[in-house]
């Protein structure tokens, strides 16, 4: 077995070949930092129903529990910022946005590149397994461990001179390499990321609200929140606001790769009257890899319903039979939702009757009905 500080350059120089942009490495010790902090969160009543590293704050703060004997993290991070890729072959008329980190599966392509660190470790005897958009781990907190990168005001990680637009992963190795340390925070000053979000779900340096964050509402099953509606604009999936106004990312990020070897489709945008009328199989085929609740596309609908609302010409045939068919549908949600998005086009004379739904959900909705836009 060579000496740790080789060991480690060998395998950083496998990591930065097979796509990765940046890896480092902190202990496997457990991250009682971000345990106190999730903890934190759920005290505050911040979480919003949000599951994933706050299901199970002891297993995804406790690395030996996912990887007996474990000893090292390694965590690595790759570029999503693909700016200069093509726009969708058909926007249609109602394009709705989609966050950049999902134009591509870049998940994918980052657990491709970690499978190859993976199996240089194992293949030299130690037990290692890899962890990406997983609930197991932590992996901001282990990037700010290691020294990737610091913890913005907007709590993503901003890696030095390149910012935030990155997915990141790890890979949880019973070898024992040599640890990085925290950066210093490079943030300063600068607010803009608070200041940006459409909801103000950044309460304080770091720490989001998931009653108001847009991307958590997108995902969540259930009623949209009426109050964040009209600020949801034309998103769809995502929100990137806190990073398109962050100046390290904005000023300095690094382009990335469309991993086309995972997939060759890019979406930067779906129309939301198709949306409305496709069939499930092939709207959750369009949709992939998008996290949807239950795979269940009534929440995919349930959100386009609220953006034809927004960005919707109620003088348009297509939209106003798109609305006639989400008012019949069988689904609550989606009967409640077309009635708040006739409202907004104005086309209240499509409403009779909605006042005695048999679903106290539609009407509530009919008793709250929003003004039209001001743009109509």
């Amino acid at each position: 077995m060579p000496p740790a500080d080789t060991y480690w350059e060998d395998l950083r120089a496998l990591a930065l070949s097979s796509g990765l942009h940046s890896v480092a490495v902190t202990s496997a010790d457990p991250l009682q930092r971000a345990r106190e902090q999730i903890e934190n969160r759920l005290e505050r009543n911040l979480v919003n129903g949000m599951q994933f590293t706050f299901r199970n704050p002891v297993r995804s703060t406790t690395p030996t529990m996912s990887v007996e004997g474990a000893k090292s993290i390694i965590v690595a991070a790759r570029s999503y910022d693909v700016r200069d890729a093509p726009d969708d072959d058909a926007l249609g008329k109602y394009p709705a946005r989609v966050a950049r980190y999902v134009w591509h599966d870049h998940n994918a392509a980052l657990k491709k590149s970690l499978e190859i660190v993976k199996k240089r470790l194992k293949a030299d005897g130690h037990r290692a397994v890899v962890f990406a958009d997983d609930n197991s781990v932590v992996d901001r907190e282990v990037a700010w461990r290691s020294g990737l990168g610091w913890f913005g005001k907007n709590a993503n990680i901003l890696l030095p001179g390149v910012g935030s637009y990155f997915v990141l992963g790890c890979i949880v190795t019973t070898v024992e390499l040599p640890v990085g340390a925290p950066l210093d925070d490079g943030c300063g000053p600068c607010v803009r990321c608070l200041s940006s979000c459409p909801t103000d779900a950044i309460v304080s340096p770091g720490v989001i609200d998931s009653h108001r964050c847009l991307s958590w509402l997108l995902q969540k099953p259930g009623v949209f929140p009426r109050e964040y509606r009209v600020a949801l604009a034309d998103r769809i999936y995502g929100c990137d606001e806190c990073q398109s106004t962050c100046p390290p990312t904005q000023r300095s990020s690094v382009t990335g790769e469309v991993p086309v070897a995972i997939t060759s489709r890019h979406r930067r945008h779906i129309d939301v009257v198709w949306m409305l009328s496709a069939a499930d199989k092939e709207l959750l085929d369009a949709c992939d890899p998008w996290y949807i609740h239950e795979r269940n596309p009534l929440w995919l609908r349930r959100n386009a319903l609220i953006i034809l609302g927004n960005i919707g010409d109620p003088d348009d045939a297509d939209v106003r039979r798109a609305l006639e068919a989400m008012l019949r549908s069988n689904e609550p949600v989606l009967r409640a939702h077309a009635v708040w998005a006739c409202a907004r086009l104005g086309l209240t004379h499509l409403l009779s009757g909605f006042d005695t739904d048999p679903d106290d959900m539609v009407r509530a909705e009919f008793a709250h009905l929003p003004t039209c836009r001001d743009d109509l």
